[in-house]
């Protein structure tokens, strides 16, 4: 039985964990892992057809005129409506949620030590 791998996109501009992140997945599942520092990378490698993308809040710690992670998961939505985009934030706020969620996001998750866990019970569902 040939089954096939799921493939994610993770876009966070904190390099460390990018990193992290990248290597729990992979430790964790058989996933394909692409990971990209910016969201603009990411849009230029979207017509590979990702399953889920896992897209950072803020993306402009390393350059300030990036485009944020709201702006990207719109040019997402655009290029491909049923990609479903988890969200990713430092900011434990039920208001960036619910704006993340008016943009289409699939699901919202706070960085932190549980991050991981509650990224791979969402990737399920999807």
């Amino acid at each position: 039985m040939n089954k096939e791998k799921i493939k994610i996109f993770l876009v966070d501009d904190d390099a460390i964990f990018l990193k992290s992140l990248e290597i729990e997945f992979l430790q964790n599942a058989d996933f394909i892992i692409e990971t990209f520092s910016t969201g603009e990378l990411c849009l230029k490698k979207l017509m590979q057809n990702p399953d889920v993308i896992i897209l950072d809040y803020h993306l402009n710690g390393i350059d300030k005129n990036a485009m944020n992670g709201l702006s990207v998961l719109d040019h997402i939505k655009t290029f491909n409506q049923d990609i479903p985009v988890v969200m990713l934030s430092s900011q434990d706020s039920i208001d960036v949620a619910i704006n993340c969620m008016h943009h289409r996001a699939f699901d919202y998750v706070v960085k932190s030590e549980t991050a991981f866990m509650r990224l791979q019970k969402i990737i399920t569902r999807i």
